[in-house]
């Protein structure tokens, strides 16, 4: 837990207790032993993952946070009107919900004259007030009940564990309003911004073709059809586990959050030093796959581990910016420069011959020039481009299930939205449209190149001018992606594990800057030699594919949806969250309450069990597949690469 006496966070006072209230024969009320009261407690950024909070206090305030969203939502398209073309357009230069409610404010106050709360009058009338009365709180009525220092207990008839919003009272109205109108003020995203994020993120269509070589047209096309419900479904246990246990109170920010909440602490550590692996060997990937670029477009003669000296060198220098915000501008850049290799691509594809080269130089195929195979089955061993037998399908397997991998950023995304239950729209969406692409792109580039749809489709075609268009295209988006990753990942290293584990300054500090620019070249300089001791793209991939992919893609949410669900199924009638006392009541513990949840809902946990295992074993599968297809394309008859040597892949 953070530093109380170094960081300013908002504290929440403790709510007037009940007392009890009786009538003697005369009929003159008296008072008698107030109940206890709720102990301060902290919120905020700091505090979400404060091991002193419930998961059934998570729960409570989700709920509650969720009501007043709705509320929010309604009183916003209330507003809005009907959604037309200008709007839709302009809706994508806006700076945000709370921008245009702003705006919206401005247009009634010049037309309609001054307030009703100007003239004397309530605010709260109509749509405009109803909306701004979401983010008021009722001081002067928690003013009066707090000197009186008593409140009359609630009707019997009551429902005393829903959030007081359902009974129409103020639910957070002792939570300082500043800290979560502010904290609500960075929640602007809408299900449309979802669905671009989404397909931003996972999108990944160059290594299609390659997944069709090994593997064949039905079972090709199946198999993505069924990563692609997979990857869908478990998106939606990240969204129904966000929008149960995320509040503005303690919000949820990363996919660490979620296993917090759910196991405890030594789960998210784990979860962040997994995720920050697998960031980092993506910076690796990115190394080697764009070093290959560097080589193509230098010609043979340039050293190919200098090629990715000079990969890891322009990574050091970006990499010493602490902030992306001036990037972003580039970031969308890199989506048309997406757009335009994608058709290009197709045409060349369509009109001109392979480049084979880069195929002899990185493939186990016959280094000669054969016809082009396409296979409707199981693509036989002396077209398999890594590997034999069963190792060598399952390579193409594990690609499949690389280019479906993006749920590790789906907590982040939803902490952006100003209404999260919508976000399964964007995201089932964006899957449908993200597979759509991989069908199309990967059967027309196959049925064209056949045993020849190399990974890294862009460096295989012809003419030479169109090579080294998408190749320069390539490098750009590749070094955009690198830097990001390398943030993403050498910032969770440094929060998680130096400043939690060895006390490092935090990274805002001056010394902290320091120790960033100092660590920054080291993180670089430990992906370039991993890189350059297994020059090969295709095993590399398969590798953090199987080993990470599959499980922050598959495996990890369906545990964690198993333990929420058994969590909140175990829960028995007068357990719960008390917000006047700020306790909350378990009547058992241990593997009885466990296995009381599993058995609550056994017809969803059950399946989900099998999720996960099955998820567990495809990791180790494909990560024993990546393992054995290196072997194979680092023996007799595989790729001319080899560990830390000059003799690049590419030119064969």
């Amino acid at each position: 837990m953070a530093n109380t006496s170094s960081v300013e966070m908002p504290i929440e006072p403790a709510p007037p207790a009940y007392t009890v209230a009786t009538t003697d024969r005369k009929g003159d009320k008296s008072l008698e032993m107030p109940q206890k009261h709720a102990p301060l407690r902290e919120y905020g950024i700091d505090y979400r993952v404060d091991p002193t909070v419930s998961f059934a206090e998570f729960r409570y305030w989700a709920q509650v946070e969720r009501a007043e969203e709705r509320e929010a939502e309604r009183l916003y398209l209330e507003r809005r009107g009907p959604m037309t073309l200008k709007k839709l357009i302009k809706s994508r230069f806006s700076k945000g919900v709370h921008h245009e409610n702003k705006k919206m404010d401005q247009h009634d106050s010049t037309r309609t004259g001054p307030s009703t709360e100007e003239k004397g009058g309530s605010e709260h009338t109509g749509a405009a007030g109803r909306f701004k009365n979401m983010f008021k709180s009722s001081e002067s009525k928690d003013s009066q009940e707090r000197q009186q220092g008593a409140l009359t207990a609630p009707e019997a008839s009551a429902d005393k564990t829903a959030p007081n919003v359902a009974q129409g009272d103020s639910s957070t109205s002792s939570l300082d309003e500043e800290w979560k109108t502010a904290a609500r003020a960075m929640r602007t995203a809408g299900w449309s911004s979802i669905f671009f994020l989404v397909t931003t993120d996972i999108l990944g269509w160059s290594s299609t073709p390659f997944v069709f070589a090994s593997v064949g047209y039905g079972t090709g096309v199946a198999l993505y059809v069924v990563f692609g419900i997979a990857a869908s479904l478990s998106g939606l246990m990240l969204w129904r586990m966000f929008t149960t246990m995320d509040s503005s109170r303690y919000p949820m920010l990363s996919y660490g959050d979620i296993f917090f909440r759910v196991f405890g602490p030594t789960t998210r550590h784990f979860i962040n030093v997994a995720q920050s692996l697998q960031q980092f060997c993506t910076v690796m990937v990115l190394i080697f796959s764009k070093g290959r670029i560097i080589s193509l477009l230098a010609g043979p003669n340039l050293c190919f581990i200098v090629c990715m000296i000079i990969i890891m060198a322009i990574g050091m220098v970006f990499g010493s910016i602490r902030s992306l915000q001036r990037l972003g501008w580039i970031c969308n850049l890199s989506v048309w420069f997406n757009i335009i290799s994608f058709i290009s691509i197709m045409v060349a594809v369509a009109k001109y011959e392979i480049y084979y080269p880069p195929i002899f130089g990185s493939t186990i195929l016959p280094k000669e020039k054969l016809p082009v195979k396409t296979f409707a089955g199981l693509v036989p061993d002396n077209y398999q481009q890594q590997a034999h037998g069963f190792a060598g399908i399952f390579n193409g397997v594990d690609n499949m299930v690389y280019a479906y991998s993006g749920a590790i950023l789906f907590v982040s995304f939803m902490s952006e939205m100003r209404h999260p239950m919508d976000f399964w729209k964007g995201m089932i969406c964006a899957q449908a449209f993200i597979c759509v692409i991989y069908l199309f792109f990967g059967l027309f580039v196959y049925s064209y190149f056949g045993q020849y749809s190399a990974s890294v489709i862009y460096q295989v075609i012809n003419p030479a001018g169109l090579r080294t268009f998408n190749n320069v295209l390539n490098l750009l988006t590749g070094l955009i992606a690198a830097v990001l990753y390398f943030h993403v990942g050498m910032k969770t290293v440094y929060i998680e594990v130096f400043q939690e584990v060895f006390k490092f300054p935090p990274i805002a500090s001056k010394r902290g800057r320091w120790m960033w620019y100092a660590l920054g070249p080291m993180y670089w300089i430990i992906a370039f030699l991993i890189a350059a001791a297994v020059p090969n793209l295709n095993g590399i991939v398969g590798f953090v594919g199987g080993l990470f992919a599959v499980n922050f893609s598959y495996s990890l949410p369906g545990i964690a949806y198993l333990g929420w669900s058994i969590q909140s199924g175990a829960e028995l009638p007068g357990e719960g969250f008390n917000p006047e006392t700020g306790e909350t009541v378990m009547h058992d513990h241990g593997l009885k309450r466990w296995t009381r949840g599993f058995m609550k809902a056994w017809y969803i946990n059950i399946p989900c069990a099998i999720y996960s295992l099955a998820g567990l074993a495809t990791s180790g599968m494909g990560t024993w597949a990546a393992v054995e297809g290196l072997i194979e394309v680092f023996g007799p008859g595989g790729t001319v690469a080899t560990s830390y040597g000059c003799r690049s892949p590419v030119w064969g």
